[in-house]
């Protein structure tokens, strides 16, 4: 017997894909086996298990988390239905791809092993005088992977990625989702619907280009695509999944359904955001002047000090101006902080 069908044959019998992946942290030979309702099960790399069902529907989605390895709570939820596909509990309608991103350093419990895999994507994985390593050469793969998934579905079906994640910090608006910046186009109801029905009702719609996987397949492969903040960081066995009931609800119907019908649209339901601006720390003495506890979307009078660069100091020029995703730690050169304003639903969605 083979190593690949040592490891096929348990799969079949538990449906613990996150472990097989854990045990191989970087590397797993692509292998496949059909299920016997007929789901054709497709292994392509370590964290990478493609599911396409006899009678494929409308959808091909993504979902993936651990791009962030301590981000537990959407690894656990995707855990959670890859067994239940795989053990029959769960007929699938559409064809789906998940992805967890980055096996190493949830073993390590770490955010990322090297360097932050959710700044690589849309081609940052290789930078000219910029050493490969291996979160570098994952992103570049996960992009490969998620390309092939939606060029073999062909450009008829609708495409979305869901990238699942939890924050460092806690939030006043306890879920929410980073809506990518579209280019002009428009944003969708059917999606802030979807959203909703998730339990998120906040969304910050960015204005500029990214290095996030959701980005990435927006940008590239028109997908409806957003980062999903579900809560804080916990570690595994630490979170209430009851709080993610309509998540999970949710992403079951849109995967094992040939239809959902969400709540009707109402603007009202929702609490809107726009990213002001977006300050990089540049130097190694950065800081901010808030405590560690100050929560996502904290907002701030015009004038307060917002964060201290160097020499450099910004201030909030807006009052109200919002904190969103500190973290003083980051590598020189990244994103050390966004703020927000709240935004107002214009004619620009459909």
């Amino acid at each position: 017997m083979t190593a690949n069908s040592e490891y096929l044959n348990e799969l079949q019998q538990q449906g613990d894909f996150l472990t097989l992946s854990r045990n191989n942290e970087w590397h797993l030979a692509p292998s496949a086996f059909t299920l016997s309702n007929g789901t054709t099960v497709t292994i392509h790399d370590t964290g990478v298990i493609e599911f396409q069902p006899k009678c494929a529907t409308t959808i091909d989605v993504v979902l993936s988390s651990a791009i962030h390895g301590n981000e537990t709570a959407p690894i656990e939820i995707c855990d959670e239905l890859i067994k239940r596909i795989i053990l029959g509990d769960l007929q699938l309608a559409q064809r789906v791809l998940f992805i967890f991103g980055n096996p190493q350093s949830i073993n390590i419990d770490k955010r990322f092993v090297e360097e932050n895999l959710n700044r690589l994507f849309n081609g940052h994985h290789t930078v000219e005088g910029v050493k490969m390593n291996n979160e570098r050469t994952r992103a570049a793969k996960l992009e490969q992977y998620v390309s092939d998934f939606y060029q073999r579905g062909g450009q008829q079906r609708e495409r979305c990625h869901y990238d699942l994640h939890t924050a460092i910090r806690g939030s006043k608006n306890d879920k929410f989702a980073v809506y990518p910046f579209l280019h002009g186009k428009p944003w969708k109801k059917s999606q802030l619907q979807f959203l909703l029905s998730c339990g998120v009702n906040t969304v910050l719609m960015m204005k500029s280009p990214a290095t996030t996987f959701s980005y990435y397949s927006s940008f590239v492969h028109g997908a409806d695509s957003f980062t999903v903040e579900l809560g804080q960081v916990k570690p595994f066995g630490e979170n209430d999944m009851s709080r993610f009931a309509k998540t999970k609800a949710t992403l079951i119907a849109l995967i094992s359904q040939k239809e959902v019908i969400y709540k009707e649209f109402d603007a009202s339901d929702f609490e809107l955001f726009a990213v002001h601006r977006s300050i990089n720390r540049t130097e190694h003495d950065f800081s901010f002047p808030f405590s560690d506890d100050a929560e996502n979307f904290t907002g701030f009078s015009k004038g307060d000090l917002l964060a201290k660069d160097g020499q450099t100091c910004y201030y909030a020029d807006v009052e109200g101006e919002a904190i969103i995703f500190p973290n003083a730690d980051v590598a020189l050169g990244q994103r050390a902080l966004l703020t927000v304003i709240p935004l107002q639903l214009t004619d620009n969605i459909i």
